[in-house]
């Protein structure tokens, strides 16, 4: 089986820092590829992988303003689409432009959806869905006027996270910096159980970072850490007491979440999207609908066992489960 893995090229693939769509294209790619598959991954070219990489893209566009991002997405996606009939499928980590050559090309294309940025990409996703395949990150991510072939977990890897089983007694903020995330809740919820807060992220937006963020930021109760890598990661996911999640938007899944349950660290999150399916009320977590609620589980969070968080996560959301669901998903497809 010859598969290509297209990335997204607005980070390097793995990431540096931020970029949960290249972390997963990764550890995808290096998953089928330890398993004898023949993968080409499709990412920028300073990205690092076992298996075959090809690439247009010299640097990331989000990190070189000398990249124009729809020139560079135009010759990455064009790249790969000229090469179709070299590979047996096409997966498809690029949201929904690459959809537009699949009548164009015999190889058949899986698409995984990342989300919806916008409800107005639905109308490229429904022209395109009878022929091509979709697949989704949780059953709550489902558009009603789509079809698809399987609901496929993120995949962690666990050896980039250590379990903890004696914490800091911090509490953690991990995610973009942006009012869907629900940043400066989780400030109020600290703030109101009288515990220091971590925040760790991309500032996405810096209006709000600058008017609702950084006010409270003393280095003391509220410290901000940056846009961390993935040492960092590990260290403040792992010594945390919990992981507030109070997003404000039906998140399609939450890298953040799984990573953190793997280090043993429960999760505090509003429950709406995925949040349902990443956390089991009451043993990996809680699972909450305002500060009040947020802030009456943190004090019950001793309840939890965090040996609990590291088994679901493992379970649920392991690198190897994501592949062999793949593995499983393509096998369907090239067997029509």
């Amino acid at each position: 089986m010859k598969v290509a893995i297209l990335s997204s090229i607005a980070w390097r693939t793995p990431p540096r820092k931020y970029g949960p769509w290249e972390q997963v294209a990764s550890h995808l790619a290096e998953g089928l590829h330890a398993k004898g598959i023949e993968v080409t991954l499709f990412a920028t070219s300073d990205s690092v992988t076992n298996a075959r990489l090809d690439a247009t893209c010299k640097t990331p566009y989000a990190e070189d303003p000398d990249v124009d991002p729809k020139v560079a997405e135009c010759l990455h996606i064009s790249n790969l689409m000229e090469k179709a009939d070299q590979f047996d499928l096409i997966h498809n980590h690029f949201d929904f432009l690459p959809l537009s050559y699949s009548r164009l090309i015999g190889t058949p294309m899986l698409t995984t959806i990342h989300g919806f940025s916008s409800p107005k990409i639905l109308e490229v996703y429904r022209k395109y869905n009878a022929n091509t395949a979709y697949a989704s990150i949780s059953n709550s991510d489902r558009h009603a006027d789509l079809d698809y072939v399987a609901t496929v977990y993120n995949g962690i890897d666990y050896h980039d996270f250590e379990f903890v089983e004696n914490p800091l007694d911090y509490l953690l903020f991990f995610g973009r910096i942006h009012p869907d995330k629900g940043t400066s809740e989780a400030i109020e919820i600290a703030q109101q159980t009288g515990r220091k807060l971590m925040i760790a992220g991309l500032i996405q937006d810096e209006g709000y970072f600058e008017q609702k963020i950084k006010p409270f930021i003393d280095g003391r109760n509220v410290i901000y850490c940056g846009n961390v890598g993935p040492q960092e990661r590990k260290q403040l996911l792992g010594n945390a007491f919990a992981l507030l999640h109070p997003v404000k938007f039906d998140e399609p899944f939450g890298l953040s979440v799984a990573e953190s349950m793997f280090c043993g660290t429960p999760v505090i999150a509003y429950d709406r999207g995925s949040m349902g399916e990443l956390i089991q009320n009451g043993k990996t977590g809680y699972l909450v609908n305002s500060l009040n609620e947020a802030t009456e589980a943190v004090k019950q969070i001793s309840r939890i066992k965090r040996s609990d968080c590291r088994e679901w996560a493992q379970a649920m959301f392991s690198k190897d489960k994501m592949v062999e669901g793949y593995i499983n998903v393509y096998e369907n497809l090239l067997s029509r």
